[in-house]
């Protein structure tokens, strides 16, 4: 038997040995000077070798400044909203594995190094903090309710079982986030991640974590109608983007059921009488009988363009190597 090489026994010795994954913690901050900087020193202390990122939403307190000196990398968005700073975030960072977390210190950092750990023995894509509330003012019955509806609305709509869309803390892979198209522009940034990753279908999980009230002082910016509103109509674009088939079909039926109300008795009044006598009506009832038509057209066209964006987006999730490689 022929002995190794030393030379071929490094070589198979440092394909062998993995480098660890670089870890980038991702912090959208509005107005947050009160407690950035803990969030800060609790993602340093939970994962030390990871580089801290805050991106400040053009606050008008001392935000940047309690990150900067708490140790972050902090850098700026002048353009308002969490989706703008998110899709900015994705664009300039460089990492194999992402932490997104709000700047509010609701969530736990210590629960971070367990969500990297799923995300890598499972082989995943994106692992979604579930969140566990620490006490009643920590998630306010609105923002359940209007989490339950949301999501359920998700679920239904493209055939999921996610149980907290909403979260904003998630661990992403380097792939699900560089072919991350970033279609929103605010707090519908959450929608847009979790809906990417079902079109893509990419390996996702939920993992419970503690979710906590925010410190005196914090004020949140979110408005539950305002925002519910806007994320409501936001899944609607979405799934006339995403789904045309079955967003315009429902249009379609729904117009030519409309058409055979009106026109069925016009057709029976015709074949008992042999005369047409309300001829608006008849011709409204025609009119919508060839928008239905119209709408089912645009839908098959628009199928075949929603196919093709989805195999170009999934051709750039398959450039970029996993994590675990």
């Amino acid at each position: 038997m022929t002995a190794r090489s030393p030379l071929r026994a490094r070589l198979v010795e440092e394909r062998d040995v993995q480098p660890a994954p670089r870890i980038a913690v991702l912090a959208p901050c509005y107005n947050e000077a009160v407690t950035i900087a803990k969030v800060v020193a609790d993602f340093r202390a939970a994962l030390p070798t990871a580089d801290i990122y805050v991106y400040d939403n053009a606050s008008t307190d001392d935000t940047s400044v309690r990150a900067q000196e708490a140790g972050a990398l902090v850098r700026s968005e002048l353009r308002k909203g969490k989706g703008n700073v998110v899709r900015r975030m994705f664009a300039d960072v460089s990492a194999d594995i992402y932490v997104l977390v709000d700047g509010d210190d609701t969530y736990d950092a210590g629960a971070a190094p367990q969500l990297i750990a799923r995300l890598l023995e499972r082989r995943l894509d994106m692992v979604i903090g579930l969140r566990r509330q620490t006490s009643q003012l920590a998630y306010r019955r609105g923002h359940v309710f209007g989490n339950w509806l949301l999501t359920s609305l998700v679920n239904w709509a493209f055939h999921a079982r996610i149980a907290d869309m909403l979260s904003g803390y998630r661990v992403m892979t380097r792939r699900f986030v560089k072919s991350f198209p970033a279609l929103s522009t605010g707090f519908e940034i959450e929608t847009d991640l979790t809906v990417h990753a079902l079109e893509m279908g990419v390996a996702i999980e939920e993992m419970p974590i503690l979710y906590r009230e925010r410190p005196e002082g914090s004020v949140s910016k979110l408005n539950s109608i305002r925002d519910g509103v806007r994320i409501v109509h936001f899944v609607a674009r979405l799934v006339r983007e995403q789904r045309p088939i079955e967003f315009f079909t429902a249009g379609a039926a729904t117009l030519l059921g409309a058409a055979a109300i009106l026109g069925v008795p016009v057709i029976v009044e015709f074949l008992h009488t042999g005369l047409v006598p309300r001829q608006p009506t008849w011709l409204l009832a025609v009119s919508l009988g060839l928008l239905s038509f119209l709408s089912l057209a645009c839908g098959l066209i628009l199928d075949g363009v929603s196919v093709a964006r989805r195999e170009a987006r999934r051709m750039a999730y398959l450039a970029f190597p996993e994590p675990w490689r």
